[in-house]
């Protein structure tokens, strides 16, 4: 059955509160669409068979309702079928590379997919686990960038500018790095991984009219700045013209709901939790939100 894959913490919030004490595995962080694949079982009239299926972030896919035609090049990589044939207990997560935010990754990287973790029932295996596995079946995998015991803040941050993993060459940094403790649990119980993002998918500073006046602190607005990121604008714009194909202005209820849904539904319990559990006007935050989407992607209002 589907499963969706884990949401990346920012690394400093309380939900990967102590990640880099340990043995952390420091990957780079591409800039495509989330993609699995994995084995199904198939109800028929004698039992049932077994077919690879497809899955996004939110849904299982189809021939007929793919996502930038991820499932068609998954039935047609040879390599891929086998893999799965031969290890059907096995689930792979990873990027499928198609045109996001970034937009300087080498010609020959994109339309392909990029596996970034396997788990076998609800476990994750280790690195050392899977890599070996999928380099004898030809299959695409992110490289850990490095191995750090106990990393400092500065070392990770540093890693930041080592991260040129597919991009062309002179053309910057990649998106960011994501860090991995396979023996880190967090304090609500949950295994989960951290990510840093390169400055380039740092919010920039903006100015607006206030919401509200003389000079009380607005915490909606602050709420926005922080969390609701230009590369989550960009990403979700781009998933969407994969879908339908082309812009036009009758989709922007719809990209302003789609964006709202994913700033609730992803970051409002950090923001819960950062700001000790505050009185939220709802309706002035989807204000701020819709206002940083304007500001974001101007040439579209």
């Amino acid at each position: 059955m589907f499963k969706p894959y884990q949401h990346i913490e920012r690394f400093g919030t309380d939900e990967v509160e102590g990640i880099n004490i340990g043995k952390c595995y420091i990957f780079p962080k591409i800039d495509g669409t989330n993609g699995s694949i994995w084995v199904k079982a198939v109800p028929s009239g004698v039992g049932c068979f077994y077919e690879i299926a497809c899955g996004s972030r939110k849904r299982e896919l189809s021939l007929d309702n793919d996502n930038a035609g991820f499932m068609k090049a998954v039935v047609e990589d040879e390599n891929l079928i086998q893999f799965m044939k031969e290890n059907p207990t096995l689930r792979l997560f990873g990027e499928w590379l198609v045109p996001h935010s970034l937009k300087t990754y080498r010609n020959d990287a994109w339309k392909k997919f990029y596996v970034f973790d396997v788990m076998e029932g609800e476990t994750y295996l280790r690195y050392e686990e899977y890599n070996k596995l999928l380099e004898e079946y030809g299959i695409n995998y992110i490289p850990v960038q490095c191995i750090i015991n106990n990393p400092t803040e500065e070392q990770l941050m540093n890693q930041l500018a080592k991260n040129v993993f597919l991009v062309e060459d002179g053309k910057g940094q990649g998106e960011g790095i994501v860090i991995k403790n396979y023996d880190f649990v967090n304090k609500y119980g949950r295994v989960t991984w951290a990510k840093i993002v390169t400055n380039e998918f740092k919010e920039k500073h903006w100015r607006s009219q206030p919401i509200e006046m003389e000079g009380k602190k607005v915490i909606e607005e602050e709420m926005v700045e922080k969390y609701l990121t230009e590369e989550v604008i960009e990403k979700e714009f781009s998933k969407l013209i994969n879908e339908v194909g082309t812009w036009n202005s009758k989709m922007i209820p719809r990209l302003l709901g789609t964006i709202w849904n994913v700033f609730i539904n992803e970051e409002i319990w950090t923001v819960i939790k950062k700001y000790k559990n505050p009185v939220i006007d709802f309706r002035k935050l989807q204000q701020y939100v819709n206002l940083k989407i304007k500001r974001t992607k101007s040439n579209l209002f």
